[in-house]
């Protein structure tokens, strides 16, 4: 077998933040896991998880819309309409080389997704569960 066979077959979905201001596409199968974290920024904001290789992200409209709200280690960069509020996507610390999609701005979500809990309140023992979301 191939590499190429080994690959699943990704689609495009196209996402945005509320007003539309900020568009983006993410490539990913149909059947990706996706963590709902119960940390304090994901549970409040509502957040569910699609952590792509950065080179399965386009931004196509808005990056001048966009403000950067970093915390505590001040790696993940967690990227906000500057008009709505809504946080489409951002760089996790957890995967620094990837991007993490909300689904909830998804136009349609993948079909066949599996949403799983991550404790995130525990980050520190868990991040590594993660690193492997960001690799080709």
């Amino acid at each position: 077998m191939s590499d190429t066979e080994l690959e699943p077959k990704l689609h495009s979905y196209p996402g945005s933040c509320h007003c539309g201001r900020v568009q983006f596409e993410v490539d990913s199968p149909d059947n990706p896991e996706i963590e709902d974290c119960n940390c304090s920024i994901c549970s409040k904001s509502g957040y569910l998880h699609l952590i792509v290789p950065g080179q399965r992200f386009r931004l196509l409209k808005g990056e001048d819309e966009l403000s950067c709200y970093t915390f505590n280690a001040k790696v993940a960069k967690h990227y906000f309409c500057r008009h709505c509020g809504v946080k489409p996507f951002y760089i996790p610390r957890s995967n620094p080389d990837g991007v993490d999609v909300n689904v909830r701005c998804l136009d349609i979500a993948p079909a066949n997704m599996k949403i799983v809990p991550f404790d995130g309140q525990n980050w520190e023992a868990n991040a590594a569960s993660l690193a492997h979301k960001s690799k080709l």
